[in-house]
């Protein structure tokens, strides 16, 4: 059951990503540049997060730290990932940099991660008994995330209308005046 928890909680944290990137960005009100400050400050968690918590951890267990001495297929292995998983946070941004917005955005990467994962994961290792041992119910449920996520696409809510642009007070007093 402890398993389910953690994915629960990756469920929540994921959940939430790409919303609060999108609130970062705008945060930062940089029109040009906002994007990338925000990748950046999202490697700087990352750093905090995945390189010193884990690296405390091991060495209070009294662990090897010294990762130049790691099996090389485990140290490849996580780099490669850690790679992917950098370079699918740049996608988000560049995503919401031309136009994409985060709930239309994020519907279609969590829906579209699971039948990439599903696909690799049969491949890398195969069911016993080859392809015709999955059930019909499997590509079913591929097939309903693909059609989950156009139909996200398709019918997502429209934009609030846009808020008129204040008028800058010296004008609406000058205005008054008249």
């Amino acid at each position: 059951m402890n398993w389910l928890l953690y994915a629960l909680l990756t469920v929540a944290c994921w959940g939430v990503y790409g919303i609060f990137l999108h609130t970062g960005t705008l945060g930062m009100t940089d029109p040009v540049n906002g994007r990338l400050k925000a990748f950046l400050l999202v490697g700087v968690a990352y750093f905090l997060t995945a390189v010193l918590a884990p690296l405390a951890i091991l060495m209070a267990k009294g662990a090897e730290v010294s990762f130049w001495n790691y099996p090389s297929k485990g140290l490849w292995w996580s780099l490669v990932a850690g790679i992917v998983g950098a370079v699918g946070a740049l996608g988000v941004l560049l995503a919401f940099g031309v136009g994409g917005k985060p709930a239309v955005v994020m519907s279609i990467i969590f829906a579209g991660a699971p039948i990439v994962n599903a696909v690799v994961a049969i491949l890398q290792h195969p069911p016993a008994g080859g392809w015709g041992a999955i059930k019909p119910q499997f590509f079913l449920g591929i097939l309903l995330a693909a059609i989950g996520a156009g139909m996200v696409m398709y019918f997502k809510p429209p934009p609030a209308p846009a808020k008129p642009a204040a008028t800058p007070p010296a004008l609406s007093e000058a205005a008054s005046r008249h």
